[in-house]
């Protein structure tokens, strides 16, 4: 039996880094993002509680998928176990800039 593959994703959302694990990330069908679904929890830290992961799996558990901007991903991974999920806020003095996108449409010209 093969494993299937493992990731741990590092995004920004709202001036936080979060850190999760997914069994699947990829392209998306929305313009501009990367999906995100399959989300795994450390097994571990069920016994001891972890504020930090306590809030991921209630802040992702109705979530099958979700989007996040291409701009937003710092880091993909491919790791052999879960880890712990994290959020954290981005370092003081954080150099972090968004990747300017270019859509792949010209704009439309009016042709009264």
């Amino acid at each position: 039996m093969v494993a299937r593959p493992l990731y741990r994703i590092a995004f920004i959302n709202q001036g936080k880094v979060y850190e999760v694990y997914a069994r699947h990330v990829g392209g998306s069908g929305i313009m501009g993002f990367v999906e995100v679904s399959g989300l795994e929890f450390d097994a571990r830290a069920s016994v001891v509680v972890d504020p930090g992961e306590e809030a991921l799996r209630q802040e992702f558990a109705r979530v099958k998928r979700f989007h996040v901007p291409m701009h937003a991903v710092i880091r993909v991974d491919e790791v052999e176990q879960v880890g712990q999920a994290k959020v954290r806020d981005l370092p003081e003095g954080a150099n972090v800039t968004p990747f300017p996108l270019v859509s792949g449409r010209p704009p439309r010209e009016d042709r009264s």
